[in-house]
């Protein structure tokens, strides 16, 4: 049954903002997509100037600090994934100077993705 009031759809946010933590811990791409896309309908719904009742206020709070752990976690985890790639990319052979004093290329470019071993 679909959430009808702004307390529910706070709710089911709050399970799907969960749920979405989870997918992402357990690499659950198929099912983190299928959250995402009820994530964000229940907040198109939401974003159309409801207004939020005393009642709900805490529920909206714990919402937003999860989405900001959501947040957090997605970025650093970015942010790993762009360290360990420039890691892995690097050069691990300086380049050499030819007779005429030229610098000339070193023929490994890459520690893995190079494709070289």
């Amino acid at each position: 049954m679909a959430p009808r009031s702004t307390h529910q759809r706070l709710q089911r946010l709050h399970e799907l903002l969960l749920e979405e933590r989870d997918c992402a811990k357990k690499l659950n791409i198929n099912g983190m997509l299928a959250v995402v896309r009820e994530k964000e309908d229940l907040i198109q719904i939401l974003s159309g100037g409801t207004a939020i009742d005393d009642s709900s206020k805490p529920l909206a709070e714990k919402v937003r600090d999860e989405n900001r752990r959501n947040a957090f976690l997605f970025k650093t985890t970015l942010g790993w994934i762009r360290a360990t790639m420039e890691f892995l990319s690097k050069k691990t052979v300086m380049n050499t100077y030819s007779a005429a004093a030229v610098t000339v290329p070193a023929g490994t470019n890459g520690r893995i993705l190079s494709g070289k071993i």
